[in-house]
């Protein structure tokens, strides 16, 4: 009687575990289909985007004419002030040099001993003139009395020639602005002793109604842009390219646009590079010789396979993106993209095609061969605010 009861409170129990088991794997199945979550799908199209290159550039005025003086001398009066605009002709400095006003003092005294000189040799030829006609002296005597007079006259002239180079040097102590701009730095003070060796210039006058923006780009740049140009020479290239920006050190974009005018002859063998100048109006001098900025080229692709940033990810310097096949699993595929990073989407060459389908967001989260649910979203949604 003990046995039968045990044996059947046995089969309860295995009973019992029996329905746990098939109610474990009831919810183990449960929890795998949980697991299948869906992700905004993009399918890829061509489109027509317009990239942006940025340079880091410096900014140098139309003119940066360094001042110095010609003359050794104290600076006596400083008629201007550190970022003044100055107009073409006005004075700058005044040099305290009493020996070149004694110098024109000298030459001019020396005009009038020569022109004394001159009034004697004429009278000379007056005198032996008429004594000659008459045959009372030789004629030699007349000849040597005019080249007596000849040479005074040179005399005269070269000391009227000593005068004008005495009141040039004189000229030099007042040290007038060379062109329109704006004054730089003054090193020197009131009272400094200066010279033409002097090492620093007294200022600078920079002519900021246009600014040339400098910047250097790299050899694989260099033929980037020399394919993407029309024309045969650098010149024509440089001519078809469009209007650039230039983006100011506090992120604003300058007002106006400018062009890039000229590139150096030959690629800088140390840094595989060429300098290039973008020019640009700067009315009303608002930015400043020694500024920094950036200059951007922009430049337009058609037909480009064009992707969100955000769907993709990056292992060892290489970029990916995760496709969606037939079935739903998702495969990792290497894309290669251009340069530009604009912040938003990337351009890519290599590794997809037209009418692939790939994970927009949420790429942090996935898996190779995991499984995902679609869920597509139009293209126009991505790209409108961008493109």
């Amino acid at each position: 009687m003990n046995q039968r009861i045990q044996l059947s409170l046995t089969g309860l129990s295995l009973t019992f575990v029996l329905f746990l088991s098939c109610q474990d794997k009831k919810q183990g199945s449960g929890n795998v289909a949980e697991q299948i979550k869906d992700y905004p799908v993009l399918t890829i199209t061509q489109r027509t985007i317009t990239l942006n290159s940025e340079f880091p550039a410096t900014i140098e005025g139309q003119q940066d004419i360094e001042i110095r003086p010609k003359i050794d001398g104290f600076i006596e009066k400083i008629f201007v002030d550190e970022g003044a605009t100055v107009k073409k002709g006005q004075a700058l400095f005044k040099i305290n040099a009493p020996q070149y006003e004694q110098e024109v003092r000298t030459a001019q005294a020396n005009i009038k001993i020569a022109e004394a000189d001159v009034n004697a040799a004429q009278m000379g030829v007056n005198k032996v003139k008429p004594l000659v006609e008459k045959n009372i002296i030789s004629k030699y005597e007349l000849e040597s009395a005019q080249f007596t007079m000849q040479a005074k006259q040179a005399a005269l002239a070269q000391a009227f020639a000593a005068l004008s180079n005495a009141r040039t040097n004189l000229g030099y102590t007042t040290i007038a602005s060379p062109a329109n701009g704006i004054v730089g730095l003054i090193p020197y003070k009131i009272g400094s002793l200066v010279n033409s060796n002097t090492p620093e210039p007294l200022t600078t006058v920079s002519n900021i109604g246009n600014i040339y923006a400098y910047f250097s780009i790299n050899e694989k740049q260099v033929l980037a842009f020399s394919k993407n140009t029309k024309g045969n020479t650098t010149k024509a290239r440089i001519a078809t390219m469009p209007s650039v920006s230039l983006v100011l050190a506090n992120g604003a974009v300058f007002a106006e646009k400018g062009r890039i005018t000229t590139t150096s002859g030959s690629i800088n063998t140390e840094t595989g590079s060429i300098r290039v100048r973008a020019t640009f109006p700067n009315p009303g001098s608002i930015i400043r010789s020694g500024s920094s900025a950036t200059v951007r080229i922009p430049s337009r692709l058609d037909s480009a396979i064009v992707i969100p940033q955000k769907s993709t990810y990056e292992i060892q310097g290489k970029k990916f993106v995760y496709r969606v096949s037939a079935d739903g699993t998702v495969k990792s595929a290497e894309v290669g993209v251009l340069d530009n990073n604009d912040g938003q989407f990337f351009v890519a060459q290599t590794g997809l095609a037209v009418g692939d389908k790939i994970i927009l967001e949420g790429v942090a989260s996935l898996r190779e061969g995991a499984k995902v649910i679609s869920r597509p979203v139009k293209a126009d949604s991505v790209y409108a605010k961008n493109l």
